[in-house]
């Protein structure tokens, strides 16, 4: 069973996970200090101060802070925003790989397909 336990460890699957776990959670702290360092202020200032996280109401005895939830919501929109740019631009920064040059042509009197080197049509024998 341990031998069994090592395999499964240590198969390439695994592993990925375990560094996309860690270089994720590396790279949520940037993500995190650019938002609430950088993103926020500005946004606040735009806004005019705006502060969601006071906005609260009682029942009875229990203090529902609404204002913290519409907080972690913009918080969310700002965070996932953020993310998707940077994934798109590391999208457009991967280059394309190289189409492959055609092999086949179409015959223009049977229509098969054949060799682009063809000189003759194997199925008709018309002269390309």
């Amino acid at each position: 069973m341990l031998k069994e336990f090592r395999d499964f460890a240590m198969r390439g699957n695994v592993m990925d996970l375990a560094v996309a776990v860690i270089i994720g959670g590396a790279f949520g702290k940037i993500i995190a200090s650019l938002v609430n360092d950088i993103l926020m202020p500005l946004i606040g200032l735009i806004l005019g101060g705006v502060d969601f996280s006071g906005l609260s109401f009682t029942v009875k005895d229990a203090v529902v802070n609404y204002g913290l939830f519409i907080q972690s919501i913009v918080d969310f929109a700002i965070v996932a925003f953020v993310i998707f740019m940077i994934v798109r631009t590391m999208n457009r920064m991967k280059k394309t790989p190289p189409t492959a040059a055609p092999t086949t042509k179409e015959c223009p009197y049977c229509f098969t397909t054949i060799s682009i080197q063809a000189k003759r049509c194997p199925n008709c024998t018309s002269q390309l």
